[in-house]
C-alpha cells in the first residue's frame, strides 16, 4: 500500500537527512539554535552542519558545502545571509533535496526589487524539484518525533508536549507562543510551521497535504492575511473530509485595502467582514480570543459541524453566582441563546437531593456548595435532555483548592452527545489540567469560553460555491473602468436583478413625450459615482416642465460641484415606492475573493453597518440566510403590524448578482444596487455603480 502522505511533506516533517546551511558555532546566535536544539530534543537522524569556515559547528563535524556530504539530505535549512541564499538553495535543489527552509528576510516583503528575488529563488528550485518553505520562516517543529528543526527559541525548554495538533503561522514568534502556552496547559502539538512569506509553501498547501497526517486532530492557523485563498480552500474542503477541524485565529485587515472601494460595499468590506465570511463559507471555526485558538479543540473532540446546532440554546450550570453571571452575560453578549433548566429537571433535582434549583437563564447550585451528587445530577439531566447546544461549567473558588471535589463530577459527565465546557473563575491550573486529563474542555477565561462556544454553534460544513450556479454572460465590458449608471443597470438587467424603468437621453436631448410622471432625473457620469453628494439625482419631478428645470438647474450645479466631471446625459426614471429599501453589493475581495453583501440600503448603508457578507455565487436559500442576519430587515418582515416586503424576492436579487463571483474571468471587480426598494410584491434596483477589473 503507498504512503498517503507527500514525499516533500515527509521531508519537511520527518526527515531523515537534514543539514543546516551557514550553521554557527556560537550557541547565543540563531544560526546555531537549529543544531542545539536537534541534540537536545533527540533527533534520531543525520545532522549535517554546513560552515566552509569552520572544522566543527557546537561539537560536529562540519563540511564546506552541501555537495561534500556523504548523503543527499531530505530537509536543509539556510540560516545565512539573504545575499547568500539563492547560491544554497541553486545548489540545494541541484542535489535533489526535497524541501528547504529559508530563515533570512529581505525579500517580498521589502518591496519590487525583493519581490523578484524571492519569485527567483522559487523558479531556482521549482526547476530542481525541490519546495520552499520561507522565507522569513522560523522553520518546523515535529514534536511527536522529536524533529525541532526551527530557530524558535522557545525550543529552549527542556521537554516537549506531544499532542494531536498542527499549528501553522504567519508569524514566526507564535509558533513558540502557541508551544509554551500550550505546554502550560498541558496541550500539546504534533507539529507546528513557521511560513514566512509563503513563497511556495503555503498554509494551504501544506495543510492540504497534511489533513492525510494520522498523527493529527485539528488545525490551528494564526494568520496576518489570507495569501492564495483558493489553496486555504481547497485545505478546508481536505480537512472536512478528514474530520479534522481548522481553527484560524486572524489578524485585522489593513485599511489600504478599503481605500481601493468607490462603492458603499468596498467600505463596507474594508473591515474584516469578507474574510468572516471566507472562513464561514469554508467550515473554517474562526476565534477572536487568541487563548481560544488553543482552547477550542477540546470542545470539538471529534465532532462534525451541524448547522441545527446553531438553533438550540446553551445552558449555564455555576456553583458561583456572580462568575455564572460572567459567564451569561459574555455568552449573551456573543449573540449565543441561553436557557435554564426543565421544570422536568428542577423537579427531579428537588427530590433526589432536596435543592430548589431556580428557574432562569443561569442554573445556580451555589447554596449545594461543591456537592458531587447535585452538580453530577444537574449536569447529566441537562446533556442527556438533547435540548442544549452545549452546557457550560462555571466553577468558584472550590476550583482552586478542591479541585478533585469541584471537577470531579464534571469530567465524570464526559462522554456524552451534548458538548461539555468548563471554565474555573479563580485561577486554577490543576483544576484546568484535570479537566483537559478527563476529556473535557477548559476555559481559562469566560472572555474565551464565550468566544469558543461562539464558533462551535456557529460551525458548519464547507459551501458548495458553484452547486447549481450558471456563470453570467454580460458580453463584452471595458476593462478598468467604472461604468456610468445607465450601463451599470444595464448590466444589472443582464444578470436577471429587476431594475427600474428609465430612458436614456443625450446631453442635449428634448424631454419625450409619454413619460409616466411623477419621475427621477440624473446626470449620467461615470465620474459621479455618488451622486446624491454632488447634487446629481432630482425626485418627484411632476411634468415636462418640472424636469426640464431641474435639468438646467442641475447642469449649472455641477459645473461647481464637479466642474471635470464629463456629463453623458441624463437618465430619466420611474418613481419606485415600496415598504423598505435594501444594498445588495458585490465585490472581489483582494483577500477573500468574490464576496456578495446585503444590508440596509439608501444612505444608512455605512452608518449602520448592519449587513451580511458571504462569498459569491450564492443560491436564494443562502441569500434568505443573510437577509435573516440583517437587523434593520426585520421592519420589512411584518415588524408591529408593518406592511411585509417581499424578502424573497430581494433573495433571488442578491442571488442574481452573487453570480458575478462565477465568472470565470473576474472581469467585475465591484457592482452595487443601492438603493434596492423593497415592495410587497417584488424589488426593483433604482441605482447602481459597476467598476471592472482592470
Amino acid at each position: 500500500m503507498s504512503d498517503p502522505i507527500a514525499p516533500w511533506l515527509q521531508a519537511l516533517l520527518r526527515p531523515k537527512v537534514v543539514a543546516v546551511v551557514g550553521a554557527s558555532d556560537d550557541p547565543r546566535k540563531d544560526a546555531a539554535r537549529p543544531v542545539r536544539f536537534l541534540r537536545k530534543h533527540g533527533y534520531a537522524g543525520s545532522l549535517y552542519p554546513v560552515n566552509p569556515r569552520r572544522e566543527t559547528v557546537l561539537g560536529e563535524k562540519a563540511w564546506p558545502s552541501l555537495s561534500a556530504l556523504p548523503e543527499v539530505p531530505d530537509h536543509v535549512y539556510i540560516v545565512t545571509g539573504t545575499d547568500r541564499v539563492e547560491e544554497a538553495v541553486v545548489e540545494a535543489a541541484g542535489l535533489g533535496v526535497k524541501v528547504a527552509t529559508i530563515l533570512a528576510d529581505g525579500f517580498a516583503e521589502t518591496g519590487p526589487e525583493g519581490r523578484a528575488h524571492q519569485d527567483r529563488l522559487v523558479a531556482r528550485a521549482r526547476a530542481g524539484g525541490m519546495r520552499l518553505l520561507g522565507p522569513n520562516s522560523m522553520g518546523a517543529a515535529n514534536i511527536v518525533d522529536r524533529v525541532p528543526f526551527t530557530t524558535n527559541a522557545a525550543l529552549e525548554t527542556d521537554s516537549l508536549v506531544p499532542g494531536r495538533l498542527m499549528a501553522l503561522s504567519q508569524s514566526g514568534s507564535l509558533i513558540g507562543t502557541l508551544l509554551s502556552r500550550g505546554a502550560a496547559r498541558g496541550i500539546g502539538f504534533a507539529h507546528l510551521v513557521s511560513l514566512g512569506n509563503e513563497a511556495d509553501l503555503d498554509v494551504g498547501a501544506i495543510g492540504e497535504a497534511a489533513a492525510a497526517l494520522p498523527e493529527v486532530d485539528a488545525f490551528l492557523l494564526f494568520l496576518e492575511t489570507l495569501r492564495r485563498p483558493e489553496r486555504l480552500a481547497a485545505f478546508a474542503r481536505a480537512a472536512h473530509a478528514a474530520g479534522k477541524p481548522i481553527v484560524a485565529y486572524k489578524l485585522g485587515r489593513s485599511p489600504e485595502a478599503q481605500a481601493l472601494a468607490v462603492s458603499h460595499t468596498g467600505a463596507l468590506l474594508g473591515s474584516d467582514l469578507a474574510a468572516d465570511a471566507f472562513f464561514r463559507d469554508h467550515g473554517i471555526l474562526r476565534v477572536d480570543q487568541f487563548e481560544a485558538l488553543l482552547e477550542l479543540p477540546a470542545l470539538l473532540n471529534g465532532r462534525q459541524p451541524d448547522p441545527g446546532r446553531a438553533g438550540r440554546p446553551v445552558a449555564v450550570v455555576t456553583t458561583t453566582g456572580g462568575g455564572g453571571a460572567m459567564a451569561v452575560d459574555r455568552l449573551g453578549g456573543a449573540g449565543v441563546a441561553l436557557a435554564g433548566a426543565s421544570p422536568a429537571l428542577r423537579e427531579a433535582v428537588k427530590a433526589a437531593h432536596g435543592l430548589e434549583v431556580k428557574g432562569g437563564r443561569l442554573i445556580d447550585v451555589t447554596l449545594a456548595g461543591a456537592r458531587y451528587e447535585v452538580m453530577k445530577a444537574v449536569l447529566d439531566g441537562l446533556l442527556d435532555s438533547g435540548e442544549y447546544g452545549a452546557v457550560v461549567a462555571a466553577i468558584g473558588s472550590s476550583a482552586q483548592f478542591l479541585p478533585e471535589r469541584a471537577v470531579q463530577p464534571i469530567i465524570d459527565c464526559a462522554g456524552h452527545g451534548t458538548p461539555l465546557a468548563a471554565v474555573p473563575l479563580p485561577q486554577a491550573d490543576r483544576a484546568l489540567a484535570m479537566l483537559a486529563a478527563g476529556g473535557v474542555a477548559g476555559f481559562r477565561t469566560v472572555e474565551s469560553m464565550a468566544d469558543a462556544v461562539r464558533a462551535f454553534l456557529a460551525w458548519a460544513p464547507p459551501r458548495d460555491l458553484t452547486a447549481g450556479i450558471v456563470p453570467p454572460d454580460f458580453g463584452a465590458v471595458p476593462a478598468g473602468a467604472t461604468l456610468d449608471e445607465a450601463a451599470g443597470l444595464d448590466l444589472l438587467d443582464r444578470l436577471g436583478v429587476p431594475t427600474v424603468g428609465r430612458r436614456l437621453l443625450g446631453p442635449d436631448d428634448p424631454v419625450p413625450d409619454g413619460l409616466d410622471y411623477p419621475v427621477v432625473l440624473k446626470a449620467v457620469s461615470a465620474d459621479l459615482p455618488h451622486k446624491t453628494e454632488a447634487g446629481a439625482v432630482a425626485l418627484g419631478l411632476a411634468d415636462r416642465a418640472a424636469v426640464e428645470a431641474a435639468r438646467d438647474a442641475m447642469r449649472a450645479r455641477l459645473m461647481e460641484t464637479a466642474p471635470s466631471a464629463r456629463l453623458e446625459g441624463w437618465l430619466i426614471q420611474s418613481m419606485a415606492r415600496g415598504v423598505g429599501e435594501a444594498l445588495i453589493g458585490y465585490r472581489l475581495d483582494p483577500e477573500a475573493g468574490p464576496v456578495v453583501t446585503v444590508g440596509a440600503g439608501g444612505i444608512f448603508a455605512e452608518l449602520y453597518r448592519d449587513v451580511a457578507v458571504r462569498l459569491a455565487p450564492v443560491d436564494p436559500a443562502t441569500a434568505r440566510s443573510m437577509i435573516a442576519e440583517v437587523k434593520g430587515f426585520a421592519a420589512l418582515d411584518g415588524w408591529r403590524g408593518r406592511p411585509r416586503g417581499d424578502l424573497a424576492a430581494l433573495a433571488e436579487a442578491v442571488a442574481a448578482l452573487s453570480r458575478l463571483g462565477a465568472d470565470p474571468d473576474r472581469r467585475v471587480e465591484e457592482a452595487e444596487a443601492n438603493p434596492v426598494i423593497v415592495g410587497e410584491s417584488g424589488v426593483v434596483a433604482v441605482d447602481a455603480l459597476v467598476r471592472t477589473a482592470g
